[in-house]
């Protein structure tokens, strides 16, 4: 092939590259930094099956520390919506806290094991940079919550260093005229801070 005919070619072949990502971007829109991170999955996200047991092993190796388990779901907006400060309570505070991220998508479908929302949940999980130890509930959220007398989530659990519930942060909390029971900014990041400062 002569240089003419090849550069006439390579010009072709680009000119269907662009066309097709003109397409795609008709069709799905923008694509976010987001997405592209998640469809290239540059970020390493570790999600580990695991149930309340797990749970409780982890609070138990850990002595000496806080543990605030933030229990949540990707179809619970309030529960996204404040995701971020856990993450960012585990920068303020370091190796003085292990946070622990336990989503509990799993509704009990037969045909939607656990694993199933695996991908949903790690492209989540991905989307925010998560560092905290991630857990993925393989217990559905009916017998979960009756374990564990949960009404609803957003919850989140902190442990004391002694390894005892030093206190949960659930709907019970909710206040007349209050839109949510509780966040992180008005209600968990102070009781962590007292909890630390007296080294509880």
């Amino acid at each position: 092939m002569s240089t003419v005919g090849t550069f006439k070619h390579l010009r072709r072949a680009a000119g269907v590259v662009i066309t097709l990502a003109v397409a795609a971007f008709a069709v799905g829109g923008s694509l976010s930094a987001d997405d592209a991170v998640a469809s290239q999955g540059t970020l390493e996200i570790k999600l580990s099956a695991a149930t309340w047991k797990d749970v409780e092993k982890l609070v138990a190796d850990n002595p000496g520390k806080i543990v605030v388990v933030d229990v949540w779901s990707t179809s619970c907006l309030p529960c996204m919506t404040e995701f971020p400060h856990l993450l960012t309570l585990q920068k303020t505070h370091g190796d003085k806290l292990v946070c622990v991220s336990f989503n509990v998508d799993y509704v009990g479908i037969k045909s939607k094991p656990a694993e199933y929302y695996r991908p949903r949940v790690e492209k989540f999980l991905r989307k925010h940079d998560t560092t905290v130890i991630n857990l993925l509930c393989t217990t559905e959220t009916d017998k979960l919550f009756a374990d564990l007398k949960l009404d609803s989530i957003p919850a989140v659990y902190v442990y004391g260093t002694d390894g005892k519930l030093a206190r949960r942060f659930d709907s019970s909390l909710l206040e007349d005229g209050e839109e949510e029971a509780f966040t992180y900014e008005s209600d968990i990041n102070p009781f962590v801070a007292e909890l630390t400062s007296q080294g509880r």
